[in-house]
């Protein structure tokens, strides 16, 4: 089964269509690294939870939204392999981050179910 790294990414108003540009970027080298899709969704409909939720897992502040994007991979190993390749070359090191990444939430996930297999 595929294996899919999650990111939430705290992201100003303004920066909008600089997060468009680097994220279009970052996911052709993702693709070109083994990804099967890289999705990148710009936060519009986030209810604040009475305990937790989207914004304050990032430390969203007022002239922020919350980016939510994954990539999928077909496997953790193709993934690690990615990974390691992308640190080696680095291809995004020139690339000017439009957020804050010690905000940035992330991890990898282990597929266990997937509708769009059937």
């Amino acid at each position: 089964m595929s294996y899919v790294d999650g990111f939430l990414v705290p992201v100003r108003h303004d920066q909008r269509a600089a997060y468009v540009e680097v994220a279009t970027a970052a996911a052709q080298i993702f693709r070109d690294l083994g990804a099967l899709a890289v999705v990148e969704c710009w936060g519009d409909d986030i209810p604040d939870g009475k305990v937790t939720d989207f914004r304050r897992a990032v430390a969203a502040e007022a002239d922020e939204t919350v980016v939510f994007s994954w990539i999928v991979w077909p496997s953790r190993e193709i993934r690690d392999a990615g990974n390691a390749r992308m640190m080696a070359d680095n291809p995004m090191k020139d690339m000017a981050m439009p957020f804050d990444g010690k905000r940035m939430v992330f991890g990898g996930f282990a597929t266990i179910v997937d509708t769009a297999a059937d």
